[in-house]
């Protein structure tokens, strides 16, 4: 089974502020993307809750059998948060600390996850699906 891709972003207006999150997974010859709103929080928080996303969408699509064989690599734009799930970086913040190991326990789930930090015009779809979810009447919304 070839690599299932996953491109993940979370955005926040204001950091805290309203968040979204945005998500590209690439399967079997397969593209899905989602964005949510999801409340209230920071740009990390919301990094976090993107990848969270991302792996149970993932799951939900190619079931619990393929999963367990299944090779993810999940790229973000989000240095900080890459470097946390390779543990590189300590975690200094307490409300990041439930959504990682959130993420470390959905990782059982799978045969394999990478986290790889890449630019963000690489990962522009994802971006893109967050900025989505604040556009109205066409304006432009920065992070």
């Amino acid at each position: 089974m070839d690599p299932i891709i996953l491109h993940t972003d979370g955005g926040s207006l204001g950091n805290p502020g309203p968040s979204a999150v945005g998500v590209v997974i690439e399967y079997e010859n397969q593209k899905k993307t989602y964005a949510e709103d999801i409340g209230y929080g920071t740009n990390n928080e919301a990094e976090y809750k993107a990848l969270i996303l991302a792996l149970r969408k993932t799951k939900s699509l190619i079931g619990s059998q393929k999963a367990k064989k299944a090779q993810l690599v999940c790229y973000l734009d989000s240095l900080l948060v890459v470097n946390q799930l390779n543990h590189q970086y300590q975690i200094k913040n307490e409300k990041i600390v439930p959504l990682f190991i959130t993420i470390w326990n959905l990782m059982l789930e799978f045969g394999q996850v990478n986290f790889r930090h890449v630019p963000r015009e690489q990962n522009q779809e994802a971006d893109d699906l967050v900025k989505s979810v604040f556009k109205k009447d066409d304006q432009k919304v920065l992070f």
